[in-house]
């Protein structure tokens, strides 16, 4: 048994001072109010962890690049000290036999126990060729029967794929969702009728809201305003200043709410490491101003962790610190249909937490109770 006690706690719905914490068996048994003799003293704010839904890598390696375990134990680590407790490992549009080396790595490192591995994010091939952005055309294709029967396999964990309405049909759509697919959709320019039966056919997110879509237009409102409009599905929203335009993200986050806007990193290799540069698909991508770019200047990924995100949506968004620290936690867990257990700091939640200075920077993290960063 562990008890702790913070100067402050965020439960996941507000902010508590004078309790306790206690934890057994990776999980949360009791939050007591008090500061109880045997618990140790955190200063700081003590809040659920961050569950990032769009990580590439980081730590010096992409995921893309090696599909193993330790691979994924480099990104777990490098995001740890960020606050991450779940992440989404996430392969970029690429070879057939990649996405099968990726479901299989995520599932081994998850039995291996390391710690933050959540599930898999297949952001594509099955994307639109003209909103594609980095994602090179030639792995772009349709999803065929192949295709369907990896990813409607039974998984121990979840798995999310974006896709492209105009590519994939509701019907497809519909057979991967009753599979336990998590179904997001992104790199499009589908007319709204498409997306909204989409949606209807099981599609409950949007893949970094803004990019790799048209813009809103009052007669051709698109994948964008559809997302806008929609209070049953989730958005990810990349919050470094450079993907998305202060302006538009606070009106995003007006329409969605705390509850629906998924804060995510779109992290790549040189998050948590020294290196400013990266190659991807053999091109050349350098990080300049905070952003990573290829040399004709398209973003690519993004030189983000989740703990940034969170100070930026305090600081671009206007945001409370309780909707900033829930569009990293509660909100993307739910997404995940994880909800139940991660999120929280309530009894019975998974033991996952993350301390913060009064800056909102990273003072200590803890996956299962046991302190990991």
């Amino acid at each position: 048994m562990i008890a702790l006690a913070p100067t402050q706690l965020f439960t996941g719905d507000g902010i508590v001072e004078d309790v306790t914490v206690r934890i057994d068996g990776g999980r949360i048994v009791e939050v007591a109010a008090g500061v109880e003799t045997d618990a140790v003293k955190l200063d700081g704010l003590l809040a659920p962890g961050f569950v990032d839904v769009q990580v590439n890598g980081g730590g010096g390696v992409l995921f893309n690049d090696s599909q193993t375990v330790e691979t994924l134990a480099v990104i777990a680590g490098t995001h740890r000290q960020f606050g991450v407790t779940g992440f989404m490992a996430t392969l970029i549009s690429d070879e057939r036999d990649k996405t099968v080396r990726a479901i299989e790595a995520v599932g081994e490192a998850i039995r291996a126990g390391v710690d933050g591995v959540l599930g898999l994010h297949l952001e594509g091939p099955w994307l639109s060729e003209p909103r594609r952005g980095v994602h090179p055309a030639r792995f772009l294709r349709e999803m065929d029967t192949d295709d369907l029967n990896i990813l409607t396999r039974k998984l121990s964990f979840p798995l999310m794929v974006t896709v492209a309405p105009e590519q994939i049909g509701p019907t497809t759509i519909r057979a991967l969702v009753d599979a336990g697919v998590i179904v997001s959709l992104g790199h499009t320019a589908a007319a709204a009728e498409d997306v909204e039966r989409a949606i209807d056919a099981g599609a409950t997110g949007f893949t970094h809201l803004f990019n790799a879509m048209p813009p809103m237009e009052g007669r051709n409102p698109g994948p964008l305003g559809v997302a806008l409009g929609r209070p049953d599905c989730w958005a990810g929203l990349i919050l470094d200043g450079i993907h998305v335009h202060p302006a538009s993200a606070r009106a995003a986050f007006v329409a969605k709410t705390a509850d629906r806007l998924v804060l995510v990193s779109d992290a790549m290799a040189t998050i948590g490491s020294a290196q400013n540069a990266m190659t991807l698909f053999g091109e050349t991508i350098t990080v300049k101003d905070g952003a990573l770019r290829t040399e004709a200047g398209t973003l690519a990924g993004a030189h983000l962790e989740l703990s940034g995100a969170v100070r930026n949506a305090v600081a671009m968004l206007g945001a409370s610190r309780e909707e900033a620290l829930r569009m990293a936690s509660l909100t993307p867990a739910s997404f995940m249909k994880a909800g139940d257990e991660r999120g929280r700091i309530a009894q019975g939640y998974r033991a996952d937490m993350v301390l913060l200075d009064s800056e909102m920077r990273v003072k200590a993290t803890w996956i299962g109770g046991r302190q990991v960063h």
